[in-house]
């Protein structure tokens, strides 16, 4: 499996640029308790890599997982992996380490 750490710094620059999508997998309840501005969810528990895959398509920006730590945005890129997708970016800090370092929450 083909993986790229991203920290918090370079997940905020490709928000602020536009160019980055980040995708939640964590489960609807935690998204709705707060989640990093913009990003949208798409839990594991329910995960589809083609519906997943036709939403990055449209929307054309590079898809970065994230999760509350970085374990489940792993799991999230392996399966996509697995479904023949090239995606291979996770913020490794996930939503704990944006919420700690007090950046905004929506």
């Amino acid at each position: 499996m083909r993986v790229v750490d991203l920290d918090r710094d370079t997940v905020k620059k490709g928000l602020a640029d536009g160019t980055m999508l980040v995708i939640d997998v964590r489960e609807p309840h935690e998204y709705a308790g707060g989640h990093i501005p913009g990003a949208v969810t798409h839990p594991l528990s329910v995960f589809d890599p083609a519906a997943l895959s036709e939403l990055i398509r449209q929307d054309g920006r590079r898809p970065v997982f994230a999760c509350a730590a970085g374990v489940r945005s792993l799991h999230a890129l392996q399966a996509m992996q697995s479904a023949g997708h090239a995606t291979e970016e996770h913020y490794r800090g996930g939503f704990k380490d944006w919420y700690a370092a007090g950046e905004a929450v929506e």
